[in-house]
């Protein structure tokens, strides 16, 4: 092809058509032109092709752990239920003065011990925002809502902390001193009655009850991002 329009070049200007030369130049310079700029944009649709499947691929890697995530908050949520049945029974029993239950009620409080403690599958926002990786994500809807996802997660943490600290500063104390763990003995039947005791059972309930409106809400938040993903990932 190279050859062919020197051929033509030659033979105009030996003819001396010199205009017919400058306009078959200008011609052929727009005809190179128009090629790179068909090279480019085919380049550019190539790129952008690239670009919108990682995207993609990013958006399901985000959707799979978010959707452990929100597995292990399930978990967390029945979890917490299990013994804030027992703990509202044992705040009952305390309240009632009734000692036939004595036995159970020390069951129930050695469980005082027990604690949710939510482990994300990974630190998603940050990680992306390290990388650089976030740039690929175009939708601003789902990076703004992934902002939120990890102040939800930073509060769930901090939950977490205050209540293995309630844990270790008033639980273990308060059963160490009252009963004998590996009888399951009760020893001082007074302090287990007591309402410091029942004050125990009330806080500590206060407490998973709020880590439980905070897992609910984030397993919302996971929903509704799970949900742009799929138009994202559909589109």
């Amino acid at each position: 092809m190279i050859k062919f329009f020197r051929k033509i070049r030659q033979r105009l200007l030996s003819e001396n058509k010199f205009s017919k030369y400058l306009f078959y130049a200008i011609g052929e310079i727009i005809l190179v032109v128009i090629g790179i700029l068909i090279a480019l944009q085919i380049n550019n649709w190539n790129q952008k092709k690239i670009n919108r499947a990682e995207e993609r691929n990013y958006y399901s890697n985000i959707k799979r752990q978010l959707n452990e995530d929100k597995n292990t908050i399930a978990a967390n949520i029945d979890y917490n239920n299990n013994f804030l049945k027992q703990f509202k029974y044992a705040i009952e029993i305390i309240e009632n003065n009734d000692r036939t239950l004595a036995d159970t009620l020390a069951k129930i409080s050695v469980n005082l011990l027990e604690f949710s403690d939510f482990h994300r599958q990974s630190n998603i926002y940050e990680t992306m925002v390290n990388s650089g990786e976030i740039k690929l994500l175009k939708n601003q809807q789902i990076i703004e809502k992934l902002q939120l996802l990890e102040e939800k997660y930073i509060l769930i943490n901090k939950l977490e902390d205050t209540h293995s600290q309630a844990v270790l500063g008033f639980s273990v104390p308060a059963i160490v001193n009252t009963i004998k763990v590996y009888k399951m003995k009760v020893e001082d039947i007074e302090k287990l009655y007591s309402f410091e005791f029942q004050n125990l059972f009330t806080l500590l309930t206060n407490l998973m009850n709020e880590k439980n409106e905070v897992y609910e809400y984030t397993s919302d938040e996971i929903s509704s991002i799970n949900n742009l993903i799929d138009d994202e990932i559909g589109n």
